[in-house]
């Protein structure tokens, strides 16, 4: 999928997400939150195909009820839980450098681990816990793990974004909201902030075998927003009555990370199962540039 598609919103069949296809036998899959809801559920669909899995999640005792379940899908899996506080960088850091160490290769890297704070909260590195965790885990996570991701080309970066960015504009000088925070608006921005990122890191990883693609997974009945109280998490549990079932909901991230169709494509959105033109403001090339410059400052990391 090139640039000049990708701005002209062109779209295109993406195949069925009913009936992914591809065999993800002796391939390894690293999955950000996938010991619960959407990412639990994502690994449960690739399992079943053969697929090695490292589940990323914080609580231990979730993560060993997550692999049973995948025992008693595919009792021959191969299935590890690690955990880490992907809200902080030395989290981060610290996952990252142990899946280099261990793992000989990583052929799909989904990042998947996301939240939204009623209240506004800092995290101990001073950084917004909704911007933290739903965007500076795809990057730091996605930049530390690169050299690993290249040599194992072809290989997939998978972003899971959101509808929720249509309306949402950055302020760059007030990434962390301290001027105004507002859950649902902040929410917004973080999953603008994954399309922005996903557009530029495809363009910097051109000519290297590793794509990177982000989706909709659509409004799914996940344990999401389940952490604030109050008015705000009541309604965030009243609202899930209408949403999708979590097998569908992971329908998209399966099918972005397996189908042939999505073996060429890079830097684009999906919805239903479709290359899809985010917003305007998703498209914005400038912004995408500045937001990977603050990001990488604000990591600690070297421009690459």
């Amino acid at each position: 999928m090139t640039d000049d598609s990708l701005a002209a919103g062109r779209t295109e069949p993406a195949g069925d997400p009913a009936a992914v296809r591809g065999d993800m036998a002796g391939k390894t899959v690293v999955i950000t939150g996938g010991t619960g809801g959407i990412g639990l559920e994502t690994a449960a669909a690739l399992a079943g195909r053969g697929a090695r899995l490292v589940l990323i999640g914080r609580d231990r005792a979730r993560g060993e009820a997550a692999l049973a379940r995948l025992r008693r899908i595919a009792p021959d899996v191969s299935a590890e839980v690690r955990a880490a506080d992907l809200s902080r960088l030395d989290g981060l850091r610290e996952i990252a450098a142990a899946l280099r160490r261990d793992l000989p290769r990583i052929d799909v890297l989904i990042n998947n681990a996301g939240g939204m704070f009623a209240r506004r909260e800092e995290t101990a590195d001073g950084l917004e816990r909704t911007f933290a965790l739903n965007h500076m885990a795809y990057v730091v996570l996605s930049l530390l793990l690169r050299d690993t991701l290249i040599a194992s080309a072809p290989a997939r970066i998978v972003n899971v974004a959101s509808e929720a960015h249509r309306g949402a504009r950055l302020d760059i000088d007030d990434l962390q909201a301290r001027r105004r925070y507002g859950g649902w608006p902040v929410y917004q921005r973080s999953k603008l902030c994954n399309i922005l990122f996903t557009r530029e890191l495809a363009r910097r990883l051109a000519g290297t075998g590793v794509t990177v693609n982000a989706l909709h997974p659509g409004f799914v009945a996940t344990g999401f927003g389940d952490n604030n109280g109050g008015l705000y998490g009541l309604g965030i549990r009243l609202a899930k009555r209408f949403a999708l079932p979590l097998a569908e909901g992971a329908k998209t991230s399966v099918l972005v990370a397996t189908d042939p169709a999505f073996a060429e494509a890079s830097g684009a959105y999906v919805v239903r199962g479709r290359i899809t033109e985010p917003s305007a403001a998703a498209r914005d090339g400038v912004m995408a540039s500045r937001l990977w410059d603050r990001s990488l400052d604000l990591a600690g990391l070297a421009a690459v």
